[in-house]
């Protein structure tokens, strides 16, 4: 039988148990990323198409739409995104974008079909791209000289990640029919076939990269996700992700593209001193993909892919043309006028006014 000091005891844990559901409720609250700020009235309606927008290559851009730096330029922005680039390419050619946020070097080969686009702010001045050797399979492998007769895991053909591992293997004269390229659907399929001995060699981003390294299954043979890294593989600097546009909406709307510029600028200089907790706090939960700790430690690994100040850096025009020659007809690259592909002119004035 209970005495009264048991029942009294019983009747305060109830009271507990009963409010722990609320407090978990506002616990999460409190940790779930903040949702941007609603757009001032009168602001300028902008479109912006993108693929993959989880990649780390375009965070600069979600981080500028989460911490409300669009809305401060007086910018009202839809960022609309697509399946893959070619999808995001169409949209802004049909109009349902006036910008893209892609690669740079797309620039350049839709300048050589007979599209002008103009990049005018840098996000990533690195692609970002690892390739590894299995410890398992490749336990030998010593020069890409051993990669003869590989299974090699790309993102997909013709994708920055196939680029990357073919100029490495271009290098000691391997070409494509030297390896067997195998594409891999997703990040969790490109895990699971590399642990399970199907790929001698993966050629990925990150987080995938950066887990396959902690598990101690890779060994890096090439890594862009650094400058240095970057510079050893296409020899010189690589421009990746940028905001680009047709040159045509530049010249019509030079207020609307300055202010995207600054919104950018002022999210790469964020992303300098952000730490951990900073991006806990502004990332959507989504692009964790389940494993919050892998993304914060990909994240520290990446944070010198990404522009401190939006500019084009001197000689990258030049090196993303001299690679996208190894992959395109390398007359209708060498025809392009690479000073009409990119405008530091928006990102200049930024970089003043944040002190980037």
């Amino acid at each position: 039988m209970w005495s009264r000091r048991n029942w009294g005891r019983a009747c305060a844990l109830g009271v507990i148990a009963a409010a722990l559901p609320p407090l978990r409720a506002q616990s999460a609250a409190a940790n779930a990323p903040a949702e941007p700020p609603p757009p001032k009235p009168g602001a300028t309606k902008l479109a912006i198409a993108v693929d993959q927008r989880t990649s780390f290559s375009y965070l600069p851009l979600t981080i500028a739409e989460r911490l409300g730096y669009f809305v401060q330029e007086g910018l009202d922005v839809e960022v609309r995104e697509f399946a893959d680039a070619a999808q995001s390419l169409q949209a802004l050619r049909t109009g349902a974008a006036h910008v893209l946020s892609g690669s740079y070097s797309s620039t350049i080969s839709m300048q050589s079909r007979g599209l002008a686009l103009q990049s005018f702010v840098l996000q990533g001045r690195a692609p970002q791209v690892v390739v590894g050797v299995s410890k398992d399979t490749m336990g030998h492998y010593r020069t890409p000289n051993d990669l003869r007769g590989a299974r090699v895991g790309v993102m997909g053909a013709g994708s920055a990640s196939h680029q990357v591992v073919s100029l490495v293997l271009g290098k000691v004269g391997l070409g494509a029919a030297d390896v067997q390229y195998v594409s891999l659907a997703n990040s969790a399929a490109a895990v699971q076939s590399f642990r399970r001995g199907e790929l001698d060699v993966i050629s990925y981003t990150d987080p995938t990269m950066t887990q396959l390294e902690q598990l101690g299954a890779m060994k890096v043979v090439a890594d862009t996700r650094s400058t240095r890294g970057t510079s050893d593989v296409f020899g010189g600097p690589m421009p990746s992700g940028c905001l680009c546009a047709p040159p045509e909406f530049l010249g019509q709307h030079p207020k609307a593209s300055q202010a995207l510029t600054d919104a950018l600028v002022h999210a790469l200089k964020w992303l300098q001193t952000a730490g951990p907790s900073d991006i806990v706090k502004t990332v959507p939960e989504r692009y964790f993909q389940g494993d919050r700790s892998l993304y914060l430690a990909a994240f520290i690994r990446l944070r010198e892919a990404w522009t401190v100040d939006g500019l084009m850096p001197d000689n990258g025009p030049i090196t993303a043309a001299r690679m996208l020659a190894h992959f395109e007809e390398p007359e209708s690259v060498q025809k392009v006028d690479l000073a009409r592909t990119f405008t530091n002119d928006f990102a200049r004035k930024a970089k003043a006014r944040f002190r980037a």
